[in-house]
């Protein structure tokens, strides 16, 4: 009893740091009331507002790349035997692909059911505004490949690619895991920059309520209620598809395999969905994602591996956004594709979304590019949805980020690297978060000595 007693007064002194935190998310729901209201009474100061939006969500992907770097170094060059490694990533690409398809499908399934496009008439402004979606930054299958090998070693954290910050990473850990007991005070090195890394991380989240109020005011100024009412239909099909999505689809598969309720994982993580809804961007949760996933009890190889790329290869909310919109804009333009037609249509999309990861606006973007590619007449229907895209992406980002964080539990499971004692631990709030570190120093169980703690598992 006396071992049990000491985690339930140990964390006396964090609670007051918790207690700051919960304020903050507080304020964040309060800056997003306000500039509910401040986009509504008065759009265009609204618009004015995005600014504090973008430079929060900026100072957020500023720390993306050193923090994947880090994770994932760490991670590997702890590991002895790189196969584990394969394993993790062969077993995450194959289950992206799965559920893309499901999500897919889904989406295909309530198109054709709501066919919300039906009876719409499009202006010649609509067409060209839809032309002007098209990104010429979007590339094509071989081009994407490449683009995934960095220019310079450094030029990988300049220039916010996250599959070339994965690419260097992946190359570091193994050089160290290859160098054996040379590379440890390396491992040691990083760890201290991880920890300075994360430790800014936590600074720069008390500015969450400025960005919050930015963005939504933005958001609402420039759509306005007539965009909302005219797409109403859309939009709450769109909505009802990504909650069957992640309480059905998502739900059932992780009560199955790990066990776990996915109501009580996504109470865990309820300060990132908030984030993510204040900011419209899945981005702005990926740092604490990874230590969230990591305190949760998967080990570092395996979220290192699994969010990174699950954020350029595995979006669900993305899959069933571009499945629905198609459907709408081809009934709104008065051709209605048939399934031989849509399918075709749909896998290429699923192909054309990997190759604008990381792209600006990537949702509408990869949407009217793909269409450009494959059904060019159906672009003309793009700016039917631009008014309402960045409230679609909301729903979109959330889906995403949703599909990421059960992915990580799943693959952590299938490849026996989660301590589901530590799991059940800090889901009933008996290990709590260090949110002014993010990391996990001092705890029960977890030392800053994971290449040794790795190593002696190995051997066993």
């Amino acid at each position: 009893m006396a071992a049990a007693s000491t985690p339930d007064t140990a964390p006396a002194a964090p609670a007051v740091k918790r207690d700051r935190t919960h304020y903050l998310y507080i304020a964040v729901i309060a800056a997003v009331a306000l500039g509910i209201v401040v986009g509504l009474v008065w759009p265009d100061a609204g618009v004015e507002l995005k600014p504090l939006g973008t430079g929060f969500v900026n100072l957020i992907k500023m720390m993306i790349s050193p923090i994947i770097f880090c994770t994932i170094v760490l991670g590997i060059g702890s590991v002895r035997k790189a196969a584990k490694v394969g394993a993790v990533g062969g077993i995450a690409l194959g289950y992206f692909l799965v559920m893309s398809l499901v999500a897919l499908t889904i989406g295909l399934v309530v198109g054709n059911i709501l066919h919300p496009g039906d009876g719409l008439h499009i202006t010649n402004a609509l067409k060209a505004t839809g032309h002007a979606q098209v990104d010429s930054e979007a590339l094509g299958g071989v081009d994407f490949v490449l683009s995934i090998i960095p220019t310079t070693f450094v030029s990988a954290f300049t220039e916010g690619q996250v599959l070339q910050t994965l690419l260097i990473a992946l190359l570091a850990g193994f050089a160290l895991q290859a160098m054996g007991s040379a590379g440890q005070p390396v491992l040691r090195g990083i760890e201290h920059v991880q920890r300075l890394v994360f430790r800014i991380l936590g600074m720069i989240m008390w500015a969450a309520p400025i960005g919050a109020f930015g963005a939504i005011a933005a958001v609402v100024g420039s759509a306005g209620l007539d965009a909302l009412k005219s797409l109403a239909v859309l939009m709450l099909g769109f909505y009802v598809t990504c909650v069957l999505f992640v309480f059905v689809v998502l739900g059932t598969v992780l009560r199955v395999v790990s066990g776990l309720n996915i109501f009580t994982l996504f109470k865990y993580l309820a300060r990132e969905f908030l984030l993510i809804l204040s900011t419209s961007s899945s981005e702005s949760a990926l740092p604490r994602l990874i230590a969230k996933m990591e305190h949760l009890g998967v080990s570092k190889p395996v979220v290192g591996i699994t969010v990174p790329t699950g954020y350029s290869f595995n979006l669900d909310g993305t899959m069933i956004y571009m499945t629905m919109a198609s459907l709408y804009i081809a009934d709104a333009l008065g051709t209605p594709m048939s399934v031989g037609e849509q399918i075709p249509l749909l896998l290429f999309l699923l192909l054309a979304s990997k190759g604008a990861a990381g792209v600006s606006g990537a949702g509408l973007a990869t949407l009217a590019g793909g269409l450009q590619s494959h059904k060019p007449a159906l672009v003309d229907g793009v700016g039917l949805i631009v008014g309402i895209d960045r409230f679609m992406s909301e729903a979109r980002a959330l889906t995403n980020f949703a599909g990421n964080a059960v992915a990580t539990v799943l693959i952590g499971t299938w490849t026996k690297e989660i301590d589901k004692g530590r799991v059940r631990q800090v889901l009933a709030g008996e290990l709590p978060f260090d949110e002014k570190t993010l990391l996990d120093e001092g705890e029960p169980g977890v030392t800053p000595d994971l290449p040794e703690q790795r190593e002696e598992l190995a051997k066993a």
